[in-house]
Formats: C-alpha cells, structure tokens, sequence
C-alpha cells in the first residue's frame, strides 16, 4: 500500500473533483494483500483527513442482529446500534443510503455526539450480505447531498473489491 496521499486531493476546492481524485487513488491505497481490519483504518482515515466538513468518519460493522464499532476517527462513539433504531440502523435494514441533512428532525437519531447536525450512512455489502455501514457525521447542517451519496457508494465499492472483508467477521 502506498500511504502518500495526492496533496491535490487537500487543496481542490470542487466536492466533484476531491471525490474524482479518491476514485482515482483509493485502489491504491487500499489492497487485497492488507489485512481487512487496515484496510476499514485507512479508508476511514483517508475520508476524514480530504472531508474536511466530516466531523467524524466510521465503520458500524454486523454482528449478529446488530451493529458494533469498528474503525473510525472522531470523538468517542455509540458501541453498538440496534438494526432498525438511529440513522445507522435504519440503513442496516434499508440497505439504501440515508442523507440527513438535520439530524434533530431524523427520528429516533441516536446522538452519540450532540454536535453533530447532519449526516450520511452508507451500507457496506459484499456478495449479497451486509458487512456493515459507513457513517459520517458533521457539525454543520446540510453538509452532505447525492454527490456524497453517488461518490461514497463508489469508494466503498472500491473497498469492498480490493481488501479482504470476511464475512462473518472474525
């Protein structure tokens, strides 16, 4: 793995063209010969250093009926979400990304930080069977929309091709 980010990817101001420039490097950031558990770290430390509106950049991985932390960077988090309860949840059941502009309007949010004003989760799927969500928070409302969407959703792809995921997680 290479661990040298593209500075551009910190001084272009388009959202399009930071996501383009991750689309770009994150298969070679992220490898199949990294263990699955460095892989989630370095994923999630690469969004939460180029995302600078991102307040906070994790993993909820399955285990069992439920999701429990795994790699994330930010403030202290909730250890586990129940399926179906908060934003994270709901995505577990949906298996569909959730944009919440104003998280204090989503029902049944879990606040884990109460700065948190806006959010996105996208489901983690290899093969047909959900391995988790990524979530991102933010202090600002309105921080994420459907390029967050449509970009996030292809990096994960690009995670789940090239690292080594087991599912069940062991």
């Amino acid at each position: 793995m290479s661990n040298e980010l593209n500075p551009e990817l910190l001084t272009v101001q388009s959202k399009e063209e930071r996501y383009t420039l991750l689309l770009e490097q994150m298969p070679h950031l992220i490898q199949k010969d990294d263990h699955w558990l460095s892989s989630l770290s370095n994923f999630v430390a690469v969004l939460n250093q180029v995302l600078s509106d991102a307040s906070w950049v994790g993993f909820y991985l399955v285990d069992n009926n439920k999701l429990v932390l795994g790699p994330f960077q930010g403030k202290l988090a909730c250890t586990q979400i129940q399926f179906g309860k908060g934003v994270c949840g709901k995505v577990a059941e949906t298996l569909i990304t959730e944009i919440v502009p104003n998280v204090h309007k989503f029902p049944g949010h879990i606040a884990c930080d109460s700065e948190s004003n806006s959010e996105i989760v996208v489901p983690v799927i290899k093969d047909s069977v959900l391995i988790g969500v990524l979530d991102l928070d933010s202090t600002l409302f309105n921080t994420f929309d459907e390029i967050d969407k449509i970009y996030l959703e292809q990096l994960v792809d690009i995670l789940i091709t090239n690292s080594t995921i087991p599912f069940p997680l062991k």
